[in-house]
């Protein structure tokens, strides 16, 4: 392992190689070459001059925001020796298991493709590319006919996937206690308990205000709201990131949340030259074209690409046609190498609220996608992948509500079989709007999708009573079936700071 000061000195080498040639790297160059011929500027003080100048005139504040861009984007320094892979997982049971999936979802992917007899990868015409641009502002109303495609695969052929994980190189009893047993997810990772949980999220204390939370006790929640807003628009005013996200941590208020959420993510407005699906859900129909625009851009973003660096997948690929069968022909299909699954566009939907122009809502998508919602579908150890989520979740169930846990597993309603697809989309497409966008405040706020796993068992901590009635999985479900009348933020205080531990 290397010790601080070497891992200091390993990540601000790869902020600084990684910072050069952007375009805000060129932007500052710029300035400083203008400023030299203003007269407040001295040859014998030109160093502190130039920096004088940046501070006041903002770019140092840009500066500060891209470097906590990239310190939450980059992996942890690992072992100089290390392999590569190692960077991207290092736990040798989870790559292998990413690998079999990729394989698995790309077979069915060709299937398709040669069912269909659609070729993977293909020039589109100049026809073709004239015609998508004249029409570009009504591809929801004109969309083409999709009846003979299906997903490469839902959510459910995932979680099969996951829980057939295993560490040969484990000896789970060493370890994994009786009760472990009673999940689907049967690996070892650490994930946190509640007391650990009350001192990683202090701020959604019952002492604490919040958005969402109508009685507080300790302060009138009309004058929460009303200084909240307040410090919400001096931290906007000051275009400060890390100001930014500690401020979401509790909640972004309505008129402030969309310039909130691009200052945490650091994303530009630059209209993007590239343009995909849409969603099949008529919750966001008024939103199709902006669907279409926003997921055509992102299957072709090559930038997405650059995630995979720090994501244990790797990017699919497939031979240009007419050149099968040569090494040198293999390109990455999708372009972006992301296939999506059932249910893909969820992870926009939600943000077309918040956008209306289409380049603002794409960047601030593409960034929440490589910080955040990749982590959804790909197998990994991280504490923000989906395996440590779904794991968390049945742990948090199994410690405090055991008795809830034992009953639906022996009437065979595995809860993680009911609460995946709730994980798996960040709860997109089964809360109210209003109640989405305050849990992405706090995915946003603290940097990690954990809080997604804490509201799942919340959930089901709210629903006990009901669900220690149920005799079979239909039920079950029924019980959760609609999620759209409850309060995300009482549920997560109770369940995090009144639970007995």
């Amino acid at each position: 392992m290397m010790d601080e000061s070497t891992e200091l000195s390993v990540s601000i080498t790869q902020i600084v190689q990684r910072l050069k040639g952007t375009h805000l790297h060129s932007q500052l160059e710029k300035q400083a070459k203008e400023c030299m011929h203003k007269p407040e500027i001295k040859l014998e003080t030109l160093k502190d001059d130039v920096r004088r100048y940046l501070k006041a005139s903002g770019w140092e504040r840009k500066l500060q925001n891209a470097v906590y861009r990239e310190l939450h984007i980059l992996p942890p320094p690992g072992h100089p020796r290390a392999p590569p892979e190692h960077t991207k997982e290092p736990l040798a049971y989870m790559r292998k298991a990413q690998a079999s999936w990729e394989k698995r979802i790309l077979k069915s992917l060709n299937s398709m493709c040669t069912e269909l007899g659609i070729p993977l990868a293909r020039k589109r015409p100049v026809s073709e590319q004239k015609e998508l641009t004249n029409k570009w502002n009504e591809m929801g109303t004109d969309e083409p006919d999709l009846s003979k495609f299906r997903p490469v695969y839902a959510p459910k052929d995932f979680l099969e996937v996951l829980i057939g994980l295993r560490n040969l190189n484990n000896d789970r009893s060493e370890d994994l206690t009786v009760r472990s047993n009673w999940g689907l997810i049967q690996v070892s990772l650490n994930v946190r308990d509640i007391p650990q949980m009350r001192e990683t999220y202090p701020e959604l204390g019952l002492t604490y205000g919040q958005l969402g939370i109508d009685d507080h006790t300790h302060v009138p929640p009309d004058l929460f709201e009303s200084e909240h807003i307040l410090i919400g628009k001096k931290v906007v005013s000051e275009q400060d990131s890390a100001a930014a996200q500690q401020y979401s941590r509790q909640g972004c208020p309505t008129g402030l949340r969309a310039q909130l959420w691009t200052l945490i993510l650091n994303t530009t407005d630059d209209p993007e030259d590239v343009k995909l699906t849409a969603s099949n859900d008529d919750y966001y129909f008024v939103f199709e074209d902006y669907l279409y625009q926003v997921l055509l851009c992102f299957s072709r973003d090559t930038a997405v690409l650059e995630h995979f660096n720090y994501n244990s997948a790797s990017p699919p690929k497939s031979c240009v046609q007419s050149k099968s069968g040569s090494e040198q022909c293999a390109v990455v299909y999708p372009p972006n190498g992301v296939i999506p699954f059932h249910g893909f566009s969820m992870y926009v939907a939600p943000l077309c609220f918040l956008y209306n122009e289409p380049s603002k809502l794409y960047s601030v998508f593409r960034e929440m996608y490589i910080r955040y919602f990749f982590r959804l579908h790909s197998i990994s150890s991280h504490p923000s992948g989906i395996v440590s989520l779904c794991l968390q979740f049945e742990r948090l169930l199994q410690t405090h509500l055991p008795q809830l846990f034992y009953h639906l597993r022996e009437i065979g309603a595995q809860p993680l079989r009911i609460a995946f697809k709730w994980i798996v989309r960040a709860f997109s497409g089964y809360l109210s709007t209003d109640q989405l966008l305050l849990l992405w405040d706090r995915i946003l706020g603290y940097g990690s999708l954990e809080i997604v796993a804490v509201l799942a068992a919340a959930v089901f901590a709210f629903r006990a009573e009901n669900l220690m009635e149920v005799t079979s999985l239909a039920s079950a479900e029924a019980v959760l079936a609609d999620l759209s009348t409850l309060k995300v933020m009482p549920l997560l205080q109770i369940f995090l700071f009144a639970t007995s531990v």
